[in-house]
C-alpha cells in the first residue's frame, strides 16, 4: 500500500513503497477496518478483518520479497480479531444462543487462517454453520446437535494446545535456562502464548455457550454412565491410566481428569468421576458397571473444582436418573467399610481357568467350534448363522484353536523364544511388569509351523475366504504377523493387571483367534438390549460411529452418536447425543483376527474387550466432517439405520433369551453382526 512522509523528526523523509502482487479488495477492506475499529457492535468489524486476512493469505503462502511485512501486517490482523471479540464480550452478557454461536464462527475462522494443519477446525466451522442452519429450521435436536460440535471444538482446542506444549516447550526451556530466566515464567511460556491468541477467546466463547445448550436440551450438569450408590474419601488423579494397577486400602472416589476409554478400574476405588467422555459402552464404562462402581461425566466446571477442593474428604454419592448428587459425611461411616475391604471381606477368593490342550489341530471350521476348542465369541457369532433374520448378514468364520499358540511356541524353530519368555515371565511374576512389554515383542519373532500354513489355507478356502497367500508370500506374512499380535495381547498391560485384580492364574489362560472376513464399514455399533445407564429392559440402547468400532470401544476421543428405543416400537428411535468423535477410522476389504480366550465372559468376571483383534491391513485414519453424513443430516436415513440396529439387537436378545452385547456394522445400508455375548 505504501507510505511517505515529508518535514521532521523519527519519520521525516520516510518512504516505503507499496508491497506488490496484494488483492485488490485489500485496501478498501483495510479503509473500512480502520474507520470501524472503534464501534460497539464489532460483528461486522470481525468478518472485515476476517475478509482482509483471507485476501492476504495466499500472498503468505509463496515467495516474496516483502513476506516479513505481510506477516507483521496478518499478525496485526489476527491481534485486532482477539481484542475485538474481547470487546464483544460485554455485547454476549444477556445474547441469545445464535449470537453466541456466530462469535465462535468468527473466532474459528480466526483460528483456522492462523493454522497449517487446520483441518480439523474447518470441519468444526462447518459443523457450527450446520448448528445454525438447525436453529434457524427451529429444529427440536439443535441444541443436542450443537452440543457434540462444542465437544468436538474442544477436543481440538486440546489438541493445538498439547501440540503447542511439544513444540515451543522444550525450546523455550532450553533457550531461557541459558539465559537465566526464572523457572515459574519458563512453565507457564507456551500456556501464556496460546492465553494470547484466538484460541483463548474460543475457549471462553465455549465456556459461555455450553450451560445454555444443556439447559435447553435438557441434558444437566452429569451423565451418570454406572449409577451406584458408593461413599468413599476423595482422591484426584491427572490420568486414570497412571493408576489403573494402584491398589487403594479404603474406598476411594476418584476425580479423575483423564480417561481415555479402555483403562481399568484400580483395586478399592468406588466411583470414578471425570470431565473426559468416554462412551457408555467404552470397555471402561463396561467395567465400571461389572464391578459395581459409580462412574460418570460432569460437564460443569465448577462442581469439578468443588470435587477437587475436596481432596481427602468423605462423601456419599447418589446418583438419580438425570443427575448426581454428593454430600459430606462422616469419616467413620467410610472407614468402617474400608476395614472390611482391607481384611478382604468382599473382595473376591480368583476365578479358576480350565487350561486348555492342543487338539491336534491348527485351524478349524466354524461346525467344529466347541468350547473345548474355541472361546464364546467364535461359538456365538457360529450359533447365529442361519438363526437370525435373513436381512441380517453374519461373516464366515474359521478359528485357530486353544493350545495352537503353546503348540506353536514349543516347536524346535521357536525354542529360543519360548526360552526367552519364559525367563520374562519370571521376573513379570516377580513384579517387574516393565517386561510385558518386551514378551509381547518377542512373541512376534515366532516362526509358523508348515503344517499350520497348509491347514488354515484349507480351511478359509473350504469356506469361500479369501487367502492372503495368493496374493504373494508378503501378504501371508501380514497376516502371521497378525497373528502374533493377538497371542501376544494376553501379555497387554490393562489384561495382565485385570486378571491379576480377578486372581485368575495368568498361565491358565488360552488364546483361541477367530478368523473372519472384515467388513468395510460405513459405521459400526455396539447394542446393549438392556439399558445399562438405567437398568430399563424394555428399553435397547446403542450407540454408532462412522468407520470401524474401535473408536467407540478403545481410547478414541470424543462421543459416538447414542439412541434408545423401547421394545414395544423398535421404529421410534430417540438421539440422546450426537456424535463428537474427530476421528473414523477405515480398511480395504481384508481378514481380521480376533482374540479369542478362555478368560473372557466369565460369571462374575467380564474379559470382554481386554485383548486385541488385529486386522491383516492396516487402518486409515480420516478426519470426519459431520456436516455431510446422512446418519446426522438426514432425518429418514437415520430413522431406518437405527431402527434395523435396534432390530437386530432384540431379535438376538429374543434367540439367546437374555440380554446381549452385540457389535456389528452397516456397508451400504445392510447390517452386519460380527460377534454377540451376554451382557454383563
Amino acid at each position: 500500500m505504501g507510505y511517505s512522509a515529508e518535514g521532521r523528526g523519527f519519520m521525516g523523509g520516510v518512504r516505503i513503497h507499496p508491497i506488490s502482487g496484494l488483492s485488490s479488495e485489500l485496501p478498501g477492506l483495510l479503509q473500512f477496518i480502520m474507520e470501524h475499529i472503534e464501534d460497539k457492535w464489532v460483528g461486522p468489524l470481525l468478518e472485515g478483518l476476517l475478509e482482509a486476512r483471507f485476501e492476504l493469505r495466499s500472498n503468505l503462502l509463496k515467495p516474496h520479497d516483502r513476506l516479513k511485512d505481510i506477516i507483521f501486517l496478518d499478525l496485526a490482523l489476527d491481534s485486532t480479531v482477539r481484542t475485538a471479540i474481547e470487546r464483544g464480550f460485554e455485547e454476549l452478557n444477556n445474547a441469545q444462543p445464535s449470537e453466541i454461536i456466530y462469535f465462535i464462527t468468527m473466532v474459528l475462522e480466526n483460528l483456522s487462517l492462523s493454522s497449517d494443519n487446520n483441518e480439523e477446525i474447518i470441519y468444526c466451522l462447518k459443523d457450527w454453520h450446520h448448528t445454525i442452519d438447525l436453529c434457524k429450521s427451529k429444529s427440536d435436536q439443535w441444541a443436542l446437535y450443537a452440543k457434540a460440535v462444542l465437544d468436538r471444538t474442544r477436543l481440538a482446542l486440546t489438541e493445538k494446545a498439547e501440540h503447542y506444549q511439544k513444540v515451543l516447550q522444550p525450546s523455550a526451556e532450553y533457550l531461557g535456562g541459558l539465559l537465566g530466566v526464572d523457572q515459574s515464567a519458563l512453565s507457564i511460556f507456551t500456556e501464556e502464548m496460546i492465553r494470547a491468541g484466538s484460541a483463548a477467546s474460543l475457549s471462553l466463547l465455549l465456556n459461555r455457550l455450553d450451560p445454555v445448550l444443556r439447559n435447553i436440551a435438557h441434558l444437566g450438569s452429569w451423565q451418570v454412565i454406572s449409577p451406584v450408590e458408593v461413599r468413599g474419601f476423595v482422591i484426584t488423579v491427572d490420568e486414570l491410566a497412571k493408576v489403573q494397577n494402584e491398589v487403594y486400602g479404603q474406598k476411594t472416589i476418584l476425580v479423575a481428569n483423564r480417561v481415555k476409554g479402555e483403562e481399568e478400574i484400580p483395586d478399592g476405588v468406588v466411583a470414578v468421576l471425570t470431565p473426559d467422555m468416554p462412551d457408555v459402552l467404552s470397555h471402561v464404562s463396561v467395567r465400571a458397571r461389572n464391578s459395581k462402581v459409580c462412574f460418570a461425566t460432569c460437564f460443569d466446571p465448577n462442581i469439578l473444582d468443588d470435587l477437587r477442593a475436596k481432596e481427602g474428604k468423605a462423601l456419599s454419592i447418589r446418583p438419580t436418573s438425570s443427575d448426581l448428587v454428593y454430600n459430606e459425611i462422616k469419616v467413620n461411616e467410610v472407614l468402617d467399610d474400608s476395614e472390611n475391604l482391607s481384611q478382604g471381606h468382599g473382595v473376591s477368593q480368583g476365578i479358576a481357568l480350565k487350561k486348555k490342550k492342543f487338539n491336534g489341530k491348527y485351524a478349524i471350521s466354524a461346525d467344529e467350534f466347541s468350547d473345548e476348542l474355541i472361546g464364546a465369541k467364535s461359538r456365538n457369532i457360529a450359533y447365529l448363522r442361519g438363526k437370525v433374520p435373513s436381512w441380517v448378514r453374519v461373516p464366515v468364520s474359521v478359528a485357530l484353536p486353544f493350545g495352537v499358540f503353546e503348540k506353536v511356541l514349543s516347536e524346535d524353530m521357536n525354542k529360543g523364544v519360548a526360552e526367552k519368555i519364559e525367563a520374562l515371565d519370571k521376573l513379570v511374576a516377580k513384579g517387574d511388569f516393565s517386561k510385558l512389554h518386551k514378551i509381547r515383542e518377542i512373541v512376534l519373532q515366532m516362526n509358523a509351523p508348515s503344517q499350520l500354513v497348509g491347514e488354515l489355507k484349507d480351511k478359509m478356502q473350504r469356506a469361500n475366504m479369501p487367502w492372503p497367500g495368493e496374493e504373494g508370500e508378503e501378504r501371508w506374512l501380514q497376516a502371521w504377523m497378525a497373528i502374533k499380535r493377538v497371542w501376544a495381547s494376553k501379555w497387554n498391560e490393562r489384561a495382565y493387571f485385570s486378571t491379576r485384580k480377578a486372581k485368575i492364574d495368568h498361565s491358565d489362560l488360552c488364546m483361541a483367534v477367530l478368523v473372519q472376513e472384515i467388513i468395510s464399514a460405513d459405521y459400526a455399533f455396539v447394542i446393549h438390549t438392556t439399558n445399562p445407564s438405567t437398568g430399563d429392559s424394555s428399553e435397547i440402547y446403542a450407540e454408532i460411529v462412522k468407520g470401524l468400532g474401535e473408536t467407540l470401544v478403545g481410547a478414541y476421543p470424543g462421543r459416538a452418536m447414542s439412541f434408545v428405543t423401547k421394545k414395544s416400537d423398535l421404529n421410534q428411535v430417540k438421539v440422546l447425543g450426537y456424535p463428537s468423535k474427530p476421528i473414523g477410522l477405515f480398511i480395504r476389504q481384508s481378514i481380521i483376527f480376533r482374540s479369542d480366550s478362555n478368560g473372557e465372559d466369565l460369571e462374575g468376571y467380564a474379559g470382554a474387550g481386554l485383548y486385541d483383534s488385529v486386522p491383516m491391513d492396516e487402518e486409515e485414519k480420516r478426519t470426519i466432517d459431520y456436516s455431510s453424513d446422512p446418519l446426522v443430516v438426514d432425518h429418514n436415513f437415520r430413522r431406518s439405520i437405527l431402527s434395523k440396529i435396534a432390530q437386530v439387537g432384540h431379535a438376538i436378545e429374543e434367540l439367546y433369551g437374555s440380554p446381549q452385547d452385540v457389535e456389528g456394522v452397516v456397508k451400504d445400508g445392510e447390517i452386519y453382526v460380527v460377534q454377540t455375548r451376554p451382557q454383563m
